[in-house]
């Protein structure tokens, strides 16, 4: 990995581990982000996976969180549950200036089923 590489990777892992960014990395691109933020307390954010390409970052990323109300028709069970999320960064000179992100709910359903 190349030193470039290297920041690229440094930065979004220092964003998402970050507490105060918190209320970004809940917010994604589909349409149930506020049944997710009210359903599930207590949500930590940790990197699994970067991949870097140019100025594209990508991170496999997951939150781990305390169900603790309804979401997608199911009853609040106390659970903590551990969901993937996909962001997409675009880094430019140490800065992210774009990002995109997605939960994967297959992760995360089976966990809160009764």
């Amino acid at each position: 990995m190349s030193t470039m590489e290297q920041k690229k990777v440094e930065t979004i892992t220092a964003f998402i581990e970050d507490v105060a960014n918190r209320h970004v990395l809940e917010k994604t691109d589909q349409f149930f982000v506020p049944q997710m933020i009210e359903a599930f307390t207590d949500r930590r954010f940790t990197v699994d996976e970067i991949l870097v390409q140019g100025e594209k970052v990508i991170a496999r990323m997951f939150m781990t969180a305390v169900h603790a109300g309804h979401f997608a028709g199911n009853p609040p069970t106390g659970k903590t549950v551990k969901a993937t999320q996909f962001r997409e960064f675009r880094v430019i000179d140490g800065k992210i200036i774009e990002h995109h992100g997605w939960f994967d709910t297959a992760t995360l359903l089976p966990q809160i089923k009764a």
